[in-house]
């Protein structure tokens, strides 16, 4: 027997004489504390344990395909890789203890692209690649772990979010229920040539709000409500034998079955709706109702949108903004997702300008030209959360210079008027100017055309700064026409420029995420409540909107939200499908434990602060976010990459 061989027997003897206490280690960290006890037995016998002391290398790419899977026992492994652009290595991940490697390699019955090695002596459990198939093929929870990586970890916390609601709210539904299972009866509808007079009786019969109109083949035509009845009632020439046919609301929304509650809900906000027709096969199977949401417990998301559409004055969008706090930790506690809550808030922010926009106008006049509201940043993205500023803009049509100053000039006025009233909303002023009521953010359709063509012309670092704000841009109130011809020129522009975006990616590389070689996180060590933190907002979640957003106005991509510049990305192939995915799953985790961090600082009467104390994490969501800033590392990495940084 070789040396090497004795101390390999030696290992697996180990193993077994302590197979008990690891055991006990496992079951604290994923996948191994959903698996089998069965199943985690047999990978501890088939288990050796080996030694690396620090500085030694595990595995490396010359090594050929991968043996072994690696669970970190004991100690640090870290991954480094050639730097791309300049001599020398790079870190690129690092593993503690509890965690295993390299999945994707040892699936791929190929060698590894990174060197592992012994960031501190290490003990690791070895696997090898004929009982780590047979545990991937009997065990569930460990074949969805090793095809998944982080999102596997993520979906048990997200699990553990609505096991925690139902524990607390004593609920058992989710905003995730599908339509189909709250459309409770059968679709009330009639034909066109109904008089209504019939219809109504048999709303009142079938005690619904609502009856939708279809053809010979069910599929809807119309839809007519308790809304349309008292507008029908208060026209003089109402006559209740005239076929519905005729005074019905025409081509009713509809959506599929397989939508969800929250779907539903964001469409009725967005649409101003209380109904929503299910509709499967061209063929009409349910209706849902505004009361439908309400009943079953779900968030009152629309009611409260309609109460911010129709406050009759300012105290009263400042008085909801309460409401919309309780809202959002009504969500969290149902297990929402931070996409669903960034949307809703987006969503109820948008209804809350407008209706300052109105009330504004009502009180000081009209100025006797259009304009388009245009919001930027988080808000272009749809990703707000409870802690917001404004990042504002007018925009107008102006024949040449001179029209356009005279516009301004009746415009400012009005513009600072509204910045002060959606401050007193809770939408604190930005201390950077970058408000309407500023004169330059209050610009023609030419006039921002030359601003963003400066941006990418003179491309210093302040314009770089203002790339980052600018080029989310949406239309807020208005006309949209205007706003979307700008988009369009923005990303000609840019698709054309390799310099500009080279230079984005560069500004996009600054601010690392704060995972380092030596410690789990890379934390601020001044004094005053900043030591030991780390930025979630800045450090976490800038460097996956700063890489979706060059990519996608690169590749004439449309989108603004970053989830869907990914997902769009991922469609033409420009990223890897399993690599968005993973990078998807990363910006979820960190944005929800962003605003689960503002609920905390809420309810204790804290300021809002996006700064957290990965102490303060228990294990499995300390790991989490570990793994989420190392998805942004590998974002990075491969922005670098590709702009040969």
């Amino acid at each position: 027997m070789s040396t090497s061989d004795a101390f390999a027997q030696a290992g697996k003897t180990a193993v077994l004489q302590n197979i008990h206490g690891l055991m006990e280690f496992l079951q604290k960290f994923p996948p191994f504390n959903q698996m089998d006890s069965s199943h985690l037995a047999y990978l501890l016998e088939h288990c050796q344990l080996r030694f690396y002391a620090q500085g030694e290398s595990i595995i490396r790419p010359a090594d050929g395909p991968v043996q072994y899977f690696y669970i970190v026992k004991q100690g640090r492994v870290v991954g480094e890789r050639p730097h791309s652009a300049r001599r020398g290595t790079e870190t690129t991940f690092e593993i503690t203890s509890g965690e295993c490697f390299p999945l994707a390699a040892l699936l791929g019955e190929r060698a590894t692209r990174t060197e592992h090695l012994a960031g501190a002596d290490t003990f690791c459990l070895l696997l090898g690649k004929e009982p780590f198939a047979r545990l991937f093929s009997t065990s569930t929870p460990f074949r969805d772990f090793s095809l998944r990586g982080v999102s596997s970890l993520l979906d048990q916390v997200n699990q553990q979010v609505q096991l925690r609601a139902v524990e607390s709210l004593g609920a058992d539904y989710s905003l995730d229920t599908r339509l189909a299972e709250l459309a409770t009866q059968q679709p009330v509808s009639c034909r066109s040539d109904t008089p209504l007079r019939e219809a109504v009786r048999h709303m009142h019969e079938m005690h619904v709000g609502s009856i939708v109109i279809v053809d010979e083949m069910q599929r809807p035509l119309g839809i007519f409500t308790l809304r349309d009845l008292r507008r029908v009632i208060g026209e003089a020439s109402a006559d209740l034998e005239q076929p519905l046919g005729e005074i019905m609301t025409q081509q009713p929304f509809a959506m599929a079955p397989s939508a969800s509650a929250f779907d539903a809900a964001m469409a009725m906000t967005e649409r101003h709706i209380a109904h929503v027709c299910l509709v499967e096969n061209g063929r009409l199977t349910g209706v849902i109702s505004e009361r439908d949401l309400f009943s079953l417990q779900r968030v009152d998301l629309v009611h409260l949108a309609r109460t911010i559409r129709h406050a009759g004055k300012l105290d009263t969008l400042v008085a909801l903004r309460n409401d919309i706090h309780l809202l959002v930790e009504r969500m969290l506690a149902h297990g929402a997702s931070s996409t669903q809550i960034t949307r809703l808030i987006t969503q109820l922010n948008d209804h809350t300008t407008c209706r300052v926009i109105e009330l504004t106008l009502a009180e000081h006049g009209d100025p006797g030209v259009p304009f388009t509201w245009l919001c930027f940043g988080s808000e272009g993205r749809r990703e707000q959360t409870l802690h917001t500023d404004q990042d504002n803009g007018i925009l107008f049509d102006a024949d040449d210079a001179v029209e356009a100053a005279a516009i301004r000039g009746r415009l400012l006025a009005l513009a600072e008027r509204i910045n002060q009233a959606l401050a007193q909303c809770g939408f604190s002023l930005c201390k950077g100017g970058i408000m309407a009521g500023n004169p330059e953010m209050c610009l023609s359709r030419s006039e921002w055309s030359r601003r963003f063509s400066t941006f990418i012309r003179e491309a210093t670092p302040e314009n770089l700064l203002g790339s980052t704000i600018f080029f989310d841009l949406r239309a807020i109130w208005g006309a949209e026409q205007s706003c979307e011809q700008l988009r369009v020129e923005l990303m000609a522009q840019i698709a054309e420029d390799q310099i500009f975006q080279r230079l984005m990616a560069a500004n996009a590389l600054r601010m690392r995420p704060p995972v380092g070689r030596f410690r789990d996180f890379v934390v601020a060590r001044k004094g005053g409540e900043q030591a030991g933190t780390l930025d979630l907002k800045v450090q976490g979640l800038t460097p996956f909107v700063d890489a979706a957003r060059l990519l996608a106005l690169a590749n004439g991509i449309a989108a603004t939200g970053t989830l869907e510049r990914l997902r769009a990305l991922v469609e033409r192939q420009l990223i890897d499908a399993q690599d968005g995915a993973a990078y998807e799953e990363a910006y979820h985790f960190i944005q929800q434990t962003r605003m689960q961090l503002h609920q905390t600082q809420a309810r204790q009467q804290q300021a809002y602060s996006n700064r957290l104390n990965p102490d303060h994490l228990n294990h499995l969501d300390r790991r989490i976010l570990r793994e989420s800033l190392r998805q942004a590392q590998r974002l990075q990495s491969s922005l670098a990459l590709r702009y040969q940084l």
